[in-house]
This record gives C-alpha cells, sequence and structure tokens, in this order.
C-alpha cells in the first residue's frame, strides 16, 4: 500500500492545478487520472480565462507558453438590432482583462511541468473505489494501466474527476442537495481555418437565435450558434453554418464575415448544476464534479480555478499548523462564489439567447440590452461579473520537510 498527504481524482485543470498549487507548497499528492495523456491534452474546451485565472496561471509558473500566445481582449462587442456596441471591460474594471487561450493548452501546460517535477501522475487508471472517506484514514483503490491492483492511502480526497466522475458519487446522496435546470436550446459550435474577423469576442442577439464569434489563434476561428436542444447535426451543412452566422452577426456599417474550411462540428447541452456541500468527510469536490454552468460567460474553467485555489489554501494550512476551519468552511466559501457565477450565467444566457415563444420577453431582452449598452453603472456591473470577482485563498510556498514530515506523522 502506498501513501500520499492528498490523493487527486482527475487530470483536468482543477486536479492539474490544485497539485501544482500543493507542490509549491511541498505537499505531496499523487494524480490519478482515467483517460490517457493523450486524450485529456487533446481534449477541445472553451478557453476565456478571467483576469484572475491568468493571474493564478501566472503565480503558479504555467504562462511562458500563455503570454507568447494569447490573444488579450481589453473588451468584447455585443450585437443586437444589426447595431455593434463596445464594452470596454479594462476601461472600466481597473485595467483587467480577459485572455483567450483554450483549456487544452492550459493542461497540457500543467502537464508538462508536473512531468518534469518527477512527481505522481498516472494515466489510464480504472475502477477508482474511494472507501473511508468519512473517517481519518481514506483510501483510493484503483486498477493501474498495467492491470495491477493498487490501493493509496491518504490524509484527504480531492474529486476534480468531473461531472461523470466516481468522488461525487461516492458521497451518499442524502447527503447532497441537487439544483439544476436544462435550458431549451444548444449551441451548435464549429472550428473553422480561418483568420478571426475580430479581435475581441462578439455576442450576437438576433430574433433567429444567438451566435457568437470567438477565436481559437490568428488562423483559428470558433464559431456558437443557438440551436434546439434535439437539433440534428447533420442537417447543418458548410453553406447553411455561413449563412446563419453572416445573417445573425450581420450589421448595417458594412462589417463583413471571413469565411473558411469548417474542420469541427458538435452540438452542446446548456444547463446549470450545483451540489450542495462540496465536502463530505474527507473528500472535497472541486470544478465539473460539484457545478457546470452554462458556457455564454465561459466561468466553467475558471470556477475551477477558483475553487482549487481555496482548497489549496485550505489543505496547505492544514498541513502547516493544524488549523481545519478553512477545510470546514471550504464548501460555503466555494459556493459563493459559485452561485454568483451561476446568476451572471443564467442572467448573459437570457440575455442573448431568443425564445420565440415568448415575445414580451423578446421585448424585454431589448430594453436589457439597451441598457447594458449605454449605462456605465450597468456595463461597469457587466464588465466586473465577466472578468471575474477578486481571487480569494493565498498561495502557499514551501514548508520546511521537517516541519511537514511531524505534521503528517509520515
Amino acid at each position: 500500500m502506498e501513501r500520499t498527504q492528498v490523493a487527486i481524482i482527475g487530470a483536468g485543470p482543477a486536479g492539474l492545478l490544485l497539485g501544482r498549487m500543493l507542490e509549491l507548497a511541498g505537499v505531496d499528492a499523487v494524480i490519478l487520472e482515467h483517460r490517457s495523456q493523450s486524450y485529456v491534452e487533446g481534449r477541445i474546451r472553451a478557453g476565456m480565462l478571467e483576469h484572475r485565472t491568468m493571474r493564478l496561471l501566472e503565480e503558479l509558473g504555467l504562462d511562458e507558453r500563455m503570454r507568447r500566445e494569447a490573444a488579450v481582449h481589453h473588451g468584447l462587442e455585443l450585437r443586437f438590432d444589426r447595431q455593434r456596441y463596445r464594452i470596454p471591460m479594462a476601461e472600466l474594471t481597473g485595467g483587467c482583462t480577459a485572455v483567450m487561450y483554450s483549456q487544452q493548452e492550459i493542461v497540457r501546460d500543467a502537464i508538462a511541468a508536473r512531468l518534469a517535477s518527477g512527481l505522481p501522475l498516472e494515466f489510464g487508471v480504472d475502477d477508482v473505489r474511494l472507501d473511508g472517506v468519512d473517517t481519518d484514514a481514506p483510501k483510493v483503490r484503483y486498477r493501474a494501466a498495467d492491470g495491477s491492483e493498487q490501493v493509496l492511502a491518504c490524509d484527504f480526497i480531492a474529486g476534480c474527476d468531473g461531472f461523470h466522475g466516481v468522488s461525487r458519487r461516492t458521497i451518499p446522496a442524502d447527503v447532497l442537495t441537487v439544483y439544476e435546470h436544462d435550458y431549451p436550446f444548444a449551441w451548435l459550435g464549429v472550428l473553422a481555418d480561418v483568420q478571426p474577423s475580430t479581435f475581441e469576442l462578439i455576442y450576437a442577439c438576433h430574433e433567429r437565435g444567438f451566435a457568437l464569434h470567438s477565436m481559437r489563434s490568428s488562423e483559428v476561428s470558433r464559431f456558437y450558434l443557438q440551436v434546439p436542444p434535439d437539433e440534428d447535426l447533420a442537417g447543418w451543412s458548410d453553406d447553411r453554418i455561413w449563412a446563419e452566422l453572416r445573417l445573425r452577426l450581420g450589421t448595417d456599417d458594412g462589417w463583413t464575415l471571413a469565411e473558411g474550411t469548417i474542420s469541427t462540428k458538435s452540438i452542446t447541452a446548456m444547463r446549470s448544476f450545483v451540489v450542495e456541500p462540496m465536502q463530505y468527510g474527507r473528500l472535497f469536490l472541486a470544478g465539473d464534479a460539484a457545478h457546470i454552468v452554462p458556457p455564454t460567460a465561459a466561468k466553467g474553467l475558471n470556477l475551477a480555478a477558483a475553487d482549487v485555489r481555496l482548497l489549496a489554501d485550505a489543505l496547505c494550512t492544514w498541513f502547516e499548523s493544524g488549523d481545519r476551519a478553512l477545510l470546514d468552511g471550504y464548501s460555503d466559501d466555494a459556493l459563493r462564489g459559485v452561485w454568483r457565477a451561476q446568476q451572471f450565467s443564467r442572467s448573459m444566457t437570457s440575455l442573448l439567447h431568443h425564445s420565440p415563444a415568448n415575445p414580451m420577453e423578446w421585448r424585454l431582452q431589448h430594453a436589457e440590452l439597451k441598457h447594458v449598452c449605454t449605462s456605465e453603472a450597468a456595463m461597469k456591473s457587466f464588465c466586473e461579473n465577466y472578468v471575474g470577482l477578486p481571487a480569494a485563498g493565498r498561495i502557499h510556498r514551501r514548508a520546511p520537510r521537517a516541519e511537514m514530515t511531524e505534521r503528517t506523522g509520515s
């Protein structure tokens, strides 16, 4: 039987960033991931980073490639009634910006740093079981990639294994309260090999539905179209997609949409999901294991980063001093930010998506859009939520090894 201080289940952004923070503090951790390294590094996900998430990557020393390749956005654009309204985020938030840097790039950077450190990161594990999470001696049982059965003893378990992972399912159902909402629409997302037609995000509200123009690089653009939740992807030819994007993104000032070869297409459901509490015994949930937001405000990755910053602070404080106040308060502290992000994501989703069955709602959307685009106070509130609230939880640096050994008894 092996032993570590923290067992981290999942090598997505939450698990990898938590592992990095614990590494810097001198806390031992093992990261276990069901998928292969190539699968994890190749998963295409959104990549709008809040200002606080960008700063976190800098503090963790994971920002070198981001600084070279990421696109920094000082504002964004809202479109409706064929008019363009620029929202100056940096100007209204004291210089805070949003950064376009895809989630899979963060994952690659964090994996490279972990492997370079020589610290434990196991891919391809199977049949993960969490035992004794309500005791002082939890264990993780799993089958390693080589087929061997393993037992990992630890002080704490961090469940960073996503919505479908084992961590949340380990908590007794009568302990959790589940809040969820499915939206009556989905997103058709496409990647296209074409230079972006804009250097800032465009969010468009149109009577035919929402549209978003984003980018992945100077040569690759990302687009989304609102569609019904049961939409058949086969019904969307490249020509139909470009025609719909031209219509929904179109303006009266001569702006044109650059078109190119579409490389991928997918349908993404829109839903909100939260469980309370985010902890049980010595098991702590973070990221998608505890909550999912609709993608409109791009809060998913950023919420995961906020969770693990709080969790790392709480764990490190316990290992350094034995004070478990932050551990006991982790769920409440994290959920304050989670519910704020859920509220803003729902508000932004309702603001920009069209419901043809409700003409009154359509008129109310227009009134709110005009208010956001013409009132400095409303615009500032929108920007503060978009670029992210100030980060909570401090980054710990390596403690003397003797102190760590005394605290853990290792």
